[in-house]
């Protein structure tokens, strides 16, 4: 946990997406790690969830401050109750 200039708590992350998808009717493994952030209270509750949980991250994403990559900002959390978030849309 970090804090803005403003004062605003502020948490750094990377979330992780795992799943399987069918390309050209096989099974694929979908992998992916993504820079993201999240602001305010938002970012105190992201910061007490447990380490390796689904969860369902809402926000866009947008280009870095050096123009060299891109960073999800996170502007909602939902904590889905036993669905496998892999086959969600």
């Amino acid at each position: 946990m970090r804090y803005t200039p403003a004062g605003l708590p502020a948490l750094d992350l990377v979330i992780e997406h795992r799943s399987v998808v069918q390309e050209e009717g096989v099974p694929r493994k979908v992998t992916m790690d993504c820079k993201a952030v999240c602001i305010g209270t938002l970012a105190v509750s992201a910061h007490q969830q447990t380490l390796g949980r689904n969860l369902v991250f809402h926000g866009f994403l947008a280009a870095t401050r050096n123009g060299r990559g891109h960073i999800f900002h996170i502007t909602a959390l939902d904590v889905p109750d036993a669905v496998d978030v892999a086959h969600t849309t």
